[in-house]
């Protein structure tokens, strides 16, 4: 078979071409460090790498909300210490009221200082998370959510929590009103009270004794002196009980329908003591503010101060235990924010392995490569230059 010379010619600059294309993309490779630097050149391992570097944006932007939640949850966390220390505050105030030799002016001396710590609180409860809306906002609110009125301070904004996107699920604020609002009143259980104008008695907080006999209703004890001696009678919802002229003795427990209390004292005909139950409705300053109220109260007997004293000691452990347990889940949320961090470190850290197995290039491979390709394309000059001495003119000239 006969070969043109201008076959050859042609043949030679293809071969040419082709080793030259092949080690310019090798060249491209080697400077950018990846295999695939286009769609065309492998769309395969293209489309990996698109959807490893989709998954390493949503990691990225998961950690960013991750990092607002940490921030936030952490200023919430300090500032919720901050209200409970002032709390402390007001409950050794609280026990120092309790001293025999005070009067009213030392008594109305500590319910100013009690006032200082509320208007504290109250400040620490509209505390601005620095980017226009406060920690306590609940739902998000843009004016403080808690204002105080003239029937105490009210939570102005919506409850509840503004969370990050699905899947971390991260609060970004604080539910105010559960935080600052709804400690449970009395025990937890149920709450004791004394009726206004009883003047030498008291009543404990009380206990339950069986959970399953408490029936939820409300209770009067009313008390009755008769030949000096007292007794008691018990009602349920103002209906009498079989608990009628019961003895009175100072100090011994009364049991009622799975609840025990006891009064002290000399009650006189006629007082009666309430117990009723629990709700989620107690507030650090509605505490506070019947504390500060009845310590201003001058004239009050013995009894009476020893009754608003405990009371007072009551409410402010329950609101201190409710701030506690929000402090506590916001210590929660910066573990599992920490759980969160590693899981979404680890989540990117596999997007991007993905990512440089598809588009990456071995650099041990391409630089032999590199070599090959380069050795094959001299060699295709060489091989070019020697077909164009075999030309018919230089054949002639004896070339």
């Amino acid at each position: 078979m006969r070969i043109a010379t201008a076959s050859a010619f042609d043949t030679g600059i293809d071969t040419i071409a082709r080793r030259q294309a092949e080690l310019n993309a090798l060249q491209d490779q080697l400077t950018t460090g990846k295999r695939v630097n286009r769609a065309s050149d492998d769309p395969t391992a293209a489309a990996r790498a698109e959807r490893a570097m989709a998954s390493i944006g949503r990691s990225d932007t998961s950690q960013r909300a991750v990092d607002a939640s940490k921030v936030l949850m952490t200023q919430a966390e300090s500032t919720l210490g901050d209200a409970g220390d002032l709390l402390q505050r007001a409950r050794e105030l609280m026990v120092s009221a309790g001293n025999a030799s005070y009067g009213d002016p030392e008594r109305k001396g500590i319910a100013d200082e009690l006032q200082s710590l509320r208007d504290q609180l109250l400040s620490l409860a509209n505390t601005g998370d620095g980017a226009g809306t406060y920690l306590f906002g609940g739902q998000g609110s843009t004016q403080k959510p808690f204002v105080d009125t003239t029937t105490g301070v009210q939570f102005v904004a919506a409850n509840g929590e503004m969370r990050t996107e699905t899947p971390t699920g991260l609060p970004l604020t604080t539910d105010g009103q559960a935080a600052w609002l709804q400690a449970r009143t009395g025990n937890g259980v149920f709450v004791t009270s004394a009726a206004p104008g009883v003047l030498n008695a008291t009543i404990d907080n009380g206990q339950v004794s069986d959970p399953s006999a408490l029936t939820g209703a409300d209770y009067t004890l009313q008390f009755s002196v008769s030949g000096g001696a007292t007794s008691y009678a018990v009602l349920k919802n103002g209906l009498p009980t079989a608990v009628t002229a019961a003895p009175y003795v100072s100090g011994q427990a009364i049991t009622v329908d799975g609840m025990t209390i006891s009064v002290s004292g000399t009650p006189a005909n006629g007082d009666q003591f309430q117990i009723t139950p629990s709700t989620p409705t107690l507030g650090v300053f509605g505490a506070l503010d019947q504390a500060i109220g009845a310590l201003k109260t001058p004239g009050r007997s013995g009894a009476q101060i020893a009754q608003t004293n405990a009371d007072g000691l009551r409410d402010i452990d329950a609101v201190l235990g409710n701030l506690q347990t929000a402090r506590a889940a916001a210590g929660q949320v910066l573990n599992r924010i920490d759980s969160e961090t590693d899981r979404i470190d680890a989540q990117k850290l596999a997007s991007t392995t993905e990512r440089s197995n598809a588009e990456d290039v071995d650099m041990v491979h391409a630089i032999s490569d590199f070599q090959n390709k380069q050795n094959g394309y001299d060699a295709a000059l060489k091989s070019y230059a020697m077909v164009q001495r075999l030309s018919l003119f230089q054949y002639v000239n004896g070339g």
